[in-house]
């Protein structure tokens, strides 16, 4: 029988500690920035899922630092959001990187750390923006089921993109997008019922795969 893994997992803002808990049972702690990773692994933990981490308010979780945590021995698994960049980046050095975003980045389909950043109340770390991975197939999906037209779509979509992380909402999109020209006020309206309702959450399905591949290492560890 192989010696137990001491798990933790770096989250908050994709998914809260309490939801991330029900599919999961280990230690949480908030975003993950520089030094969190040496400090985890000092503390003996020797399954690290990162998901969340801090892209601009502070230095981020460094590459040296997760490689030299494999180096001693640790898993490492990655997605969502800071784990799929640091993971698409870092599997070449063993990070196990999970999820459609994770894919993205290692495919080049996306590349900006933007991507994924969002603003955060920064004493829950919930988010108050939304991602620009989870506008993108929000409105992709509203196209695809005849909501809006492809020209509307590209146009709903490029100003998603021009606009900083911080202010990407639905209710500014689409306010914006009719003052634009981009859609009619009348379709502004139906846009953000739809996006409101239906918003396709990529980042919190990832988070979940994160919790289901560490849950799959800690049966693995326990046999």
């Amino acid at each position: 029988m192989s010696r137990p893994m001491k798990a933790l997992a770096f989250t908050g803002t994709s998914i809260s500690h309490e939801e991330a808990r029900k599919i999961l049972d280990i230690d949480y702690r908030p975003p993950v920035f520089r030094g969190n990773m040496e400090d985890a692994v000092r503390a003996g933990y020797t399954l690290i899922g990162i998901i969340d981490g801090v892209f601009f308010s502070r230095a981020a979780v460094a590459h040296k630092e997760i490689i030299r945590a494999i180096d001693a021995g640790v898993t490492v698994v990655g997605g969502c959001s800071m784990g799929a960049l640091r993971a698409s980046e870092l599997d070449v050095h063993g990070m196990i990187g999970v999820g459609r975003i994770y894919e993205w980045y290692r495919n080049g389909v996306i590349e900006d750390d933007d991507e994924v950043a969002v603003a955060t109340n920064p004493d829950t770390f919930e988010p108050v923006s939304s991602p620009m991975v989870n506008i993108r197939e929000t409105l992709l999906a509203a196209s695809a089921k005849g909501i809006i037209d492809h020209e509307s779509c590209t146009g709903l979509i490029d100003l998603a993109k021009r606009t900083h992380y911080s202010d990407r909402n639905y209710f500014w999109l689409t306010k914006e997008a009719s003052r634009n020209g981009i859609i009619s006020e009348l379709k502004a309206a139906e846009i953000l019922t739809y996006c409101r309702e239906h918003e396709a959450d990529i980042k919190k399905q990832d988070a979940v795969m994160v919790l289901e591949k560490m849950k799959e290492l800690l049966g693995e560890s326990s046999k």
